[in-house]
This record gives structure tokens, C-alpha cells and sequence, in this order.
């Protein structure tokens, strides 16, 4: 049976902001805490390139614009894939041993590209959830009910 565990820590994480809770409290009264915070500042891609997109040309001399870089895009990946950094490393310091992650789905891909084999092994459930603007007793309410829900 899945439940939180006090080696089990909450992920809940956007492409710029996220949040690393750990339970204080034990399986059956679970108490969520905040351990670690991220932000990053990520303009929207307007704001943050200035270049026409790029030209090519094919074999047969024909000209076609090339796609413009999502820089948003880019930046959200980029804090993913740190967070994610820091979690393996908290994982294979001992500091946890479960990750319940909680993400909207363009974020759970670039966490799932970002994690480590331990990492996603140590994973015991995701939900494709935006959280992060969520109280942490609201968070709570939702981990604990899906941690149910997933043991059918």
C-alpha cells in the first residue's frame, strides 16, 4: 500500500516555481512541510528574443524560414532539469526514498527526461496536476486521496 511516509517527499512543480515538501507526520496522519522552495523569473519568449527567424536554403534553391526558438520553453526545461538535479542528489544522499510528483503535463515530460534511473524508480506516483499556487494542507488533501485512489 502506498501512503506518505516520512522517506517520502512531495514534488509539486511548475516550469517556474516549484516546491519540495516532506511529511513531518507519519502514514496515517500525514503533515506536509515545506522543505525547499524554487522560483525563476521567465518572461515570455517575446520578451526575450529579438531576432527574426533564420533562413535556409534546400538542394533545390528554394528559401524557407526556419522555426523560432521557444526561449519560455527553453528556460522551463532548463529549471526542470535543475530541480530535478537537486532531487537525485537529496535521493542518493539518503534523504528520501519515495517522490510523489505532482506536475502539469508539460513539466512531468521534462522532469521524466530530466530524472535519473533512481530517480524515477523512486517515483511512486505523478499526478498530472498544477499544484503550485495550491496551500500545502490543500496539496496534502489531494496527494493522500490520490496515494488511495492509486492502490484501487
Amino acid at each position: 500500500m502506498k501512503y506518505l511516509s516520512e522517506d517520502t517527499r512531495v514534488l509539486v512543480a511548475d516550469g517556474a516555481y516549484a516546491l519540495v515538501l516532506r511529511n513531518d507526520g507519519d502514514g496515517v496522519f500525514p503533515n506536509l512541510r515545506l522543505e525547499r522552495a524554487y522560483e525563476q523569473d521567465n518572461p515570455a519568449t517575446r520578451d526575450q528574443g529579438t531576432d527574426k527567424p533564420g533562413r535556409t536554403n534546400d538542394s533545390l534553391g528554394r528559401r524557407s524560414a526556419m522555426e523560432t526558438t521557444d526561449w519560455h520553453r527553453v528556460a522551463e526545461d532548463r529549471f526542470v532539469q535543475r530541480v530535478a538535479d537537486d532531487m537525485a542528489k537529496d535521493l542518493s544522499a539518503g534523504a528520501f526514498t519515495d517522490l510523489v510528483l505532482a506536475a502539469p503535463p508539460s513539466a512531468l515530460g521534462a522532469f521524466r527526461k530530466a530524472a535519473t534511473s533512481a530517480l524515477a524508480e523512486a517515483t511512486i506516483l505523478e499526478l498530472d496536476k498544477d499544484l503550485t499556487r495550491h496551500p500545502i494542507d490543500r496539496i496534502e488533501k489531494i496527494v493522500v486521496r490520490a496515494l488511495e485512489d492509486a492502490d484501487g
